[in-house]
């Protein structure tokens, strides 16, 4: 595949708004050892892309500079040691940083077949959430058949897929989210009930539906104040996985009922994670979720697409939050 020496890119001029991504010609980046080439065809739009925009969330050492966490697309050239891939198969990768652009350098671990019957565009879409929601909720946290889980946000990129991916593994599934559609999108992808944070009590809410006894495990995207609420709506042995803090990663807790309810509260961050890591969490998605995905059980929920140069206008809605689902930069 001719691989051209320059591409456009989309660059952070300075932290700030969306008009602070701009289209730029960068050079294209070079495959290392142990990488593949993927020419690009759609990226999603993830909240930490937004962040880093912001200057809040720096790219980890040897990261590109770029945002974009997530592409779909085909392998345009291979690094040394890569057997697993060839010029011109269609893949979803995982990335550091570096998917707004019209080619990318991502390592070859971190890739995963683009599921059949799906568009690049829905493809685009899978891995930051799926590899994200895996590690978490099924990892982490253990959520096994027959037990109840609460995710808050149900409606946003990691809630569509924590819903659907929670109710396809057999478990009963509660969901926030912040408007009457919002409610009954989140019970359409799964959830047995759709709370309106907004209009009702979610602890009440999960209380009253799980005969008193709480949730085992919540997937929590809000902090702050959250935090108590989601231990009192904890069953016993109930597990709590912070990913992300829209009102503020610091809180102040009674640790008597994690201790009375042998609650376990954990957390994790993706981007930083070895290579090793984010490759054995492509394994068992591969192995696991991808069947799901082909069959047609598990949906990528895309919401909105927008041109690769219109970058600025995708951030600017994605801090609406009116999007149900994914958020996708389509690349010509």
């Amino acid at each position: 595949m001719a691989v051209p020496e320059t591409m456009t890119a989309i660059e952070i001029s300075q932290p700030g708004g969306p008009e602070a991504l701009r289209p730029v010609s960068r050079p294209v980046p070079k495959p290392g050892a142990g990488e593949v080439l993927v020419k690009v065809a759609a990226a999603g739009v993830n909240r930490p892309d937004v962040l880093q925009r912001m200057g809040h969330y720096p790219p980890p050492p040897g990261a590109s500079d770029l945002p974009g966490l997530e592409v779909a697309g085909t392998i345009a050239a291979v690094g040394e040691g890569v057997a697993e891939w060839m010029e011109g198969d269609a893949v979803c990768a995982l990335l550091a940083g570096g998917g707004y652009a019209q080619y990318c350098a991502v390592p070859a671990a971190q890739c995963l077949p683009a599921p059949k019957g799906l568009s690049m565009v829905e493809a685009a879409g899978v891995p930051e959430t799926f590899f994200t929601v895996w590690t978490n909720v099924f990892d982490r946290a253990r959520l096994a058949a027959g037990e109840s889980f609460l995710v808050h946000g149900g409606t946003s990129g990691i809630g569509v897929t924590a819903i659907q991916l929670a109710k396809a593994f057999g478990a009963r599934v509660f969901a926030t989210a912040g408007s009457a559609d919002k409610v009954r999108a989140c019970r359409d992808l799964g959830a047995e009930r759709g709370i309106d944070y907004r209009e009702e009590d979610f602890v009440a809410v999960v209380k009253e539906a799980t005969g008193g006894k709480g949730v085992d495990v919540i997937l929590d995207m809000v902090g702050g104040d959250y935090v108590p609420r989601n231990i009192d709506a904890l069953a016993v042995e109930g597990r709590h996985v912070s990913i992300a803090f829209l009102k503020g990663p610091k809180v102040q807790i009674n640790l008597f009922p994690v201790m009375v309810k042998r609650l376990t509260l954990t957390g994790s961050t993706l981007r930083p994670r070895p290579v090793a890591d984010k490759a054995a969490i492509a394994k068992s998605l591969h192995g696991k979720v991808w069947p799901l995905i082909e069959a047609g059980q598990v949906k990528s929920v895309i919401h909105a697409t927008f041109p690769l140069e219109k970058a600025a206008d995708a951030h600017a809605l994605m801090e609406t939050s009116q999007h149900i689902g994914k958020i996708v930069l389509t690349v010509e």
